[in-house]
């Protein structure tokens, strides 16, 4: 039976910008896209540890080593400048699969995988 299940997230990621004006996602630095192994496009569940907030929404490249994690359209509403996230993707799966997550430190660059 297949069934949606996490494969990677970002941990604790800061929110950099916040654009209610700028065509909706979640705008995610390259560097860690590939990290975790998201794709551009690839719908993902974003969580506040600061409001307890949660909303989906699809991931867009920023520029590579640039830190940047900005909530853009309606998300910028909903999840502020500030606030700490995690950012979380699934797959469709016949069996448990073991998710990679990433750690980030204050200024969003990868510290190391948790393992």
């Amino acid at each position: 039976m297949m069934r949606e299940v996490l494969h990677a997230k970002i941990w604790n990621a800061t929110v950099t910008q916040a654009k209610v004006e700028y065509i909706g996602s979640i705008s995610i630095d390259e560097d860690l896209i590939e990290k975790a192994g998201f794709w551009p496009g690839q719908k993902v569940l974003v969580v506040s540890n600061t409001t307890g907030e949660r909303l989906e929404t699809y991931v867009m490249r920023a520029e590579r080593g640039s830190g940047i994690i900005g909530m853009n359209g309606a998300a910028a509403r909903v999840i502020k400048v500030g606030e700490k996230i995690i950012i979380m993707g699934f797959m469709l799966s016949e069996k448990p699969i073991k998710e990679k997550v990433v750690i980030v430190d204050e200024k969003n660059a990868f510290l190391k995988f948790l393992m």
